[in-house]
């Protein structure tokens, strides 16, 4: 929980700066606490990353949707801090959540890329992630339309 307000920095980036994130507002550290407790509760993986004692980065599965049905399936999300971006920081992060959703007895995971986003469709594809659907223009930020990018990969 020490690095809840470095990662709490790092996501109201992107919620200021992208549409990587639909939300409009960013949430302040508590509120950030406060979901990655709800992760750690629902049995699945939070991680930062650090580089030179810095949170570089971090990740966190969820799950895909609430229906128990869905109960074997996650979304990630992967945010990098801007300065770190493109070093292989997002796949690292990436890389060891799998592993530990698929540990953790999930068996698909599914990625929900907002807005214009190539570097994520990359790194996703790199690492084995298939292209599975555009939902076009279903949400509104900086006065324009956002389509999102599926994609999936088994674990």
């Amino acid at each position: 929980m020490e690095d809840v307000p470095a990662i709490a920095a790092i996501y109201g980036s992107y919620v200021l700066s992208s549409a990587a994130t639909f939300e409009l507002e960013a949430p302040d550290a508590d509120e950030v606490g406060r979901r990655m407790r709800a992760v750690f509760e629902g049995g699945l993986p939070y991680l930062a990353a650090e580089v030179n004692g810095v949170v570089a980065g971090y990740a966190y599965a969820s799950p895909f949707r609430a229906r128990e049905a869905y109960r074997f399936t996650v979304e990630n999300s992967v945010y990098v801090r801007a300065e770190y971006a493109g070093r292989g920081v997002g796949r690292e992060l990436l890389k060891e959540l799998m592993k530990r959703c698929k540990d953790a007895g999930r068996r698909q995971m599914i990625a929900v890329i907002g807005g214009v986003n190539p570097a994520s469709v990359a790194m996703h594809a790199a690492m084995g992630f298939a292209h599975v659907g555009v939902l076009r223009e279903v949400g509104y930020k900086f006065d324009a339309w956002q389509d999102v990018t599926l994609m999936q990969r088994e674990l």
